[in-house]
């Protein structure tokens, strides 16, 4: 019998995964990650001539390439900077449902948690992160799976909301644009499973899931702004003591177990965040008059030094004035 190795079990499994690209415009080039619904990989499409992403399902599943077809027709109606666009969609030979999409380079929020980024870059960064989720709420998209591990940061500083795979529809909105057209190779059928979730479904990720949606209640846009409440958290881990109070007034207000009590929209958590950053009160932490003083001392201090700086030069001009 012979026995093969760790690193020759690891070839044959990724040649296994590995899809089958004959006869399409695409070659594959590597595999660039895995997640629950199935693999993504670096391929170039000979067509346009440039490296794309593709993400394949793995097993033959009619649930999961539903999900696969949801995510992909969600992303290509959210047309924003902060969503990855899709180019193509369809089934390979082996009728493994795809899409492909930009490819993205850069680093996975969680992969930056220790570098040294300053709390006003983090909570910019945090703001553009807000963007798209806002922007999908106003299209009636919940993402529902929103994580450090699912947003991108490119090299010039971009923001991409990552993996829409547990997108959940609010209503009509992107579900009845289809008018019944289906992508290639896909069953005109498979739509509307796509866009449901059965009442009492948990899916999410532990940690940034809100209280309603682990206990497969239904949700709103609240859940988002509970997951959007502990990547503040997360990002804030190290914040400066003084800044400390306000801020984690934001992120426990966003995360409040209650969503009655949570910020109404992320654009309400949004602006509290915005009015930090420019030295304003913000709604999540009621203040004292001191506090106020202190705030309003610390967003004009220039102005004030300037201040005390003619008023000392006056009094020494006045005080050694020749007699």
């Amino acid at each position: 019998m012979t026995f093969l190795s760790d690193s020759a079990l690891e070839r044959l499994r990724a040649a296994a995964d590995a899809p089958d690209l004959a006869g399409t415009r695409y070659r594959l080039l590597g595999k660039l990650g895995e997640g629950g619904m199935g693999g993504v990989f670096r391929v170039e499409d000979s067509t346009l001539e440039r490296e794309v992403a593709l993400k394949v399902i793995n097993v033959d599943d009619p649930g999961l390439s539903a999900r696969l077809l949801q995510e992909a027709r969600v992303i290509a109606k959210l047309e924003h900077p902060g969503i990855v666009p899709v180019h193509d969609a369809g089934t390979l030979p082996a009728g493994r449902p795809y899409y492909t999409m930009k490819l993205v380079q850069g680093k996975r929020l969680d992969e930056m948690s220790n570098e040294a980024v300053g709390t006003s870059d983090r909570l910019r960064m945090f703001l553009r992160i807000c963007e798209p989720v806002a922007f999908a709420h106003a299209h009636g998209v919940l993402h529902r799976d929103l994580k450090p591990a699912n947003i991108m940061i490119g090299p010039f500083g971009e923001v991409l909301v990552m993996d829409w795979g547990l997108s959940k529809l609010l209503g009509e909105g992107i579900a009845s644009s289809n008018n019944g057209a289906t992508s290639e190779g896909w069953p005109a059928n498979s739509a509307p499973a796509a866009f449901a979730t059965a009442h009492g479904s948990v899916l999410g990720t532990p940690g940034y899931m809100a209280p309603e949606q682990r206990n497969g209640e239904t949700v709103d846009q609240r859940a988002d702004v509970y997951a959007l409440g502990a990547i503040l958290e997360f990002l804030l881990h190290d914040a400066q003591p003084r800044a400390a109070a306000r801020l984690s007034a934001i992120w426990r207000k966003a995360k409040s177990e209650a969503r009655s009590r949570r910020y109404a929209s992320v654009t309400d958590l949004a602006d509290d965040v915005s009015q930090f950053l420019d030295g304003l009160p913000v709604s999540a932490y009621p203040e004292g008059v001191l506090s106020r003083v202190w705030r309003w001392i610390a967003r004009n201090r220039t102005w004030i030094l300037l201040l005390l700086v003619y008023v000392v030069v006056r009094a020494l001009l006045i005080f050694f004035r020749p007699r």
